[in-house]
């Protein structure tokens, strides 16, 4: 090797190697596509904290929830003893019997009580990608998204569900370190300032309680961007499932839906990732009637 080759060499070599060391500092993403109705994705994922990453190609509105599943129970207990209840609930309920709808619900399995919502991604848009970072203890877990159709049929019930095993080997991933902090309660709603900066942020959200409200479920953050279009009012009815209006395809005009965590129990937080592009925002929660729980909060990212 010549003299300036050499020196070339040795010159170059420590950039090579600062480049390298980026790459392999690089946090594994869990991929998770939809392109219709369905959930693709790995069948398995180590335990702990773990990075996911959902692209929703769809035409329609999805979210993706982890439900952690009792021992021995699987997704084909699930399509069995749960889906056919929940949709003869739903379809009471459209046909304007919403006390028989609500009862019929009383008929799930026992074991379904016993199944722990553990986060997920929140709700995102069509042509979106989301991301969100959780952590999972070992076990078996379903994946679904419940949004419904324009008939009124659970997205879950048409296909969108998948089993997925958390293994006993740990992640690499350590805890994000979030630039925005949420709390969400049932007695004081979301805790969040009225104004972010612009550009990407790692939100962090903790849930200082849990409880069931009157859609059976706990509650969630989702974050939105609003256009000049948007109804704030029709956000508020659409957010409750058991309305036969609500949580349908298509989503309320002028509202991008940009992720968020799904609910989680008492104590736990969640992270997600968001680039923040000036507009107004909002952040809110899958629970009947948001706005007046306070978990309907309204921020403006400024130019």
């Amino acid at each position: 090797m010549n003299t300036i080759l050499k020196r070339f060499y040795y010159l170059l070599l420590p950039l090579l190697l600062l480049c390298y060391g980026c790459k392999t500092d690089k946090k594994p993403v869990i991929e998770i596509t939809t392109n219709n109705m369905e959930i693709q994705t790995v069948d398995s994922i180590p335990s702990g904290w773990n990075t996911f990453s959902y692209k929703n190609q769809s035409q329609e509105t999805h979210f993706i929830v982890f439900e952690k599943y009792p021992d021995g129970i699987s997704a084909a207990d699930t399509k069995a003893d749960v889906f056919p209840v929940f949709d003869k609930g739903m379809t009471l309920i459209n046909e304007g019997k919403t006390e028989e709808g609500l009862a019929a619900f009383g008929n799930l399995p026992p074991w379904f009580f016993n199944v722990v919502f553990t986060g997920g991604i929140g709700l995102t848009s069509p042509n979106t990608t989301s991301e969100s970072t959780i952590y999972l203890e070992p076990g078996n877990y379903l994946m679904e998204c419940y949004v419904k159709m324009p008939n009124g049929k659970f997205h879950s019930v048409m296909g969108m569900f998948k089993e997925i095993r958390v293994t006993n080997h740990k992640s690499a991933i350590e805890k994000p370190r979030p630039t925005i902090d949420l709390n969400i309660s049932s007695a004081n709603g979301i805790t969040a300032n009225t104004s972010y900066t612009k550009g990407q942020h790692t939100i962090a959200v903790t849930f200082t309680d849990q409880k069931a409200h009157e859609h059976f479920l706990g509650h969630d953050i989702h974050l939105v961007k609003l256009s000049n279009e948007a109804n704030l009012e029709e956000l508020n009815r659409w957010m409750n499932w058991t309305n036969p209006k609500g949580f349908i395809s298509p989503s309320p005009k002028g509202v991008t839906f940009l992720g968020g965590i799904q609910e989680m129990p008492t104590g736990n937080t969640g992270y997600f990732s968001t680039n923040l592009t000036p507009g107004n925002y909002a952040f809110i929660a899958e629970v009947p009637s948001p706005k007046q729980k306070n978990m309907l909060k309204l921020f403006t990212v400024k130019q």
